[in-house]
This record gives structure tokens, sequence and C-alpha cells, in this order.
């Protein structure tokens, strides 16, 4: 590992918290990029903890789930259960004496449990805007030039999150960044004609799954064959196999946000990612390299 590393095109990589495995290979990927332009590249992301923020002035921000856990949406004891069962997997979750294969049937069971406990709560659908709205999430620092540069490029976003679509959508929109490029995979909510919760739509996705297997319609990476070249952003190594959909790769540049340098993962985020972004709250670096790869005509 080499820290401060300085790729001349792209100074946001100078940055003491940004850790490379292999400074020359991200030199290689990033110029591959940027010869084939904005018109051959597609952006793949997660959004809790990746676009949103992690923490602001020392404290947690919520996660799309943790927004309804927090809000008058649901009931004290429906709170506490919640509460309970995050404290029950997110270890096993984070766990790195853990396989992947160990903890999968895991983070079923945990989300499984979380939406029926959510499911049981009715929520009304007219009143999810009002507890975003009131909630302390953020989106990182840099998300107006990230999202709107983007648009203005003609680039495809693919948000891949195992959080709520419901929610996750209603944060770009406040926040005035859900452009028509974006396109939203998730875990939605099904409600029914009263407009209440009554369950998740559609296959559910966690932290472990995101991959081709949830993606039962292909189409949406079909359209885009064209778009050969990948940067993917993700904060946990279930992350990496994000862009498994996508039919051909000519070069993908995987950037990791580590945002909890406690949780044993240092090393193997470094092994994984070609960049690793250290208790980093914003999105200059990426931004720094999208506007160098996109800097053709």
């Amino acid at each position: 590992m080499q820290r401060g590393v300085t790729c001349n095109k792209v100074p946001e990589l100078s940055k003491e918290n940004v850790h490379m495995k292999n400074p020359e290979h991200v030199k290689e990927i990033i110029a591959s990029l940027h010869i084939g332009g904005k018109k051959k590249l597609q952006v793949i992301s997660d959004f809790d903890m990746t676009l949103s923020r992690f923490q602001f002035h020392g404290r947690r921000c919520p996660t799309s789930y943790n927004i309804i856990d927090n809000s008058h949406l649901v009931s004290e004891e429906c709170r506490r259960q919640l509460h309970e069962l995050f404290n029950t997997y997110y270890p096993l979750e984070k766990d790195p004496k853990r396989s992947v294969k160990e903890k999968y049937p895991l983070m079923v069971e945990w989300w499984s449990k979380a939406h029926d406990l959510l499911t049981e709560q009715r929520i009304p659908k007219e009143q999810i805007a009002q507890a975003v709205k009131e909630s302390s999430a953020m989106l990182r620092d840099g998300h107006e030039a990230f999202f709107n540069g983007l648009y203005s490029d003609d680039v495809p976003l693919f948000i891949f999150s195992a959080g709520i679509g419901d929610v996750l959508e209603e944060i770009l929109r406040q926040a005035g960044v859900f452009h028509p490029n974006v396109t939203v995979v998730s875990n939605y909510m099904d409600f029914d004609e009263k407009g209440l919760l009554m369950g998740f739509k559609g296959e559910l996705i966690h932290t472990f799954n995101k991959n081709s297997s949830v993606l039962k319609d292909t189409e949406y990476f079909q359209q885009l064959s064209n778009r050969t070249n990948v940067i993917l952003l993700g904060d946990t190594l279930g992350d990496l196999t994000m862009a498994d959909g996508v039919s051909k790769v000519d070069s993908i540049l995987k950037i990791g946000f580590l945002n909890d340098k406690a949780d044993g993962h240092h090393e193997a985020y470094v092994e994984a990612y070609d960049i690793v972004l250290e208790s980093e709250e914003t999105l200059d670096v990426v931004n720094g390299i999208l506007q160098f790869v996109n800097a053709r005509n």
C-alpha cells in the first residue's frame, strides 16, 4: 500500500486518506476510461454510506432503513425490536472471520425479520416524504457536482441498494438530484389500495446478493452494451459484485469507502478495491476522476 500517490491529471488522488495497492494500475485504468470518454462510461453505485454520508460532526447519519426505524411511522416496540435485530446481526455482517457463504443466510434472516416488523406497522405511503424531511440523512459533500455532472454528460447512473428504494428516491428527490439518467434497484415497499404498507416487492436484496442473481431483467445493461467502461462505488465488500450484470467490460475502476476503520477490514478493502477512501465524507476524489474521464467530446 502506498499513500499520497499523485496522479497528475487527478490531484485528488494525492489526499492522505486515499489508499491504493497498485497506483500504477489505477493510473492505467483511469487513462483507459479517459480514452473511452463519457460515451463509453457508466457508473454503478451503492447508496447508503456510499452516496449518503456515514457521519456528520461525529454523529452517525441514518441509512434509508434507519430513517423509517427512527421516525414516528413505527411504534416504540417496533423500534426496540429493530434495534435488537441490528445489535444481533450487524456484528455478524461485519465479522471478518466469517465467510460470505456463512453470512448470506444470516442477512436473509435479518432483512426478512425487519421487513415483517415494518409491514406490521402499516406505514402510510404519503408520510414517507415527511419522515425523510425530518431525518438527519445527508448526501456526501460534492453530491451536486456528482449527480448533475453525470446528468449533463448523459452518463447513466445505476444505484444498486440493499436499502429501501422508496426512501432512497425521496432523499434524491428532496436534494434535487433525482435525474432521468438515474436507475434504482432496491427493496421497494408494496402498498395496498389505501396506501398502507402490506409488504415488499420482488426478491429481497441484502448486503451479499447485490449481483446479477437479483437482476431478473437485465435489459438495462443490454441497452448499455456500448458502455463498456465502469466506475463502481461501494462501501462493503459485498458491493464488489454490483457490476456482474454488465455484459461486456473493457475497463472497471472500483472505488471503496472505508467508513469505519475499526471494523477490521482495512487490508481486505485495499486488496479488493482499486482505490480505498478512508474516513472520507465527500465525493471529491470521485468527482475529480469523473472530471478527467469526461473531459472529452
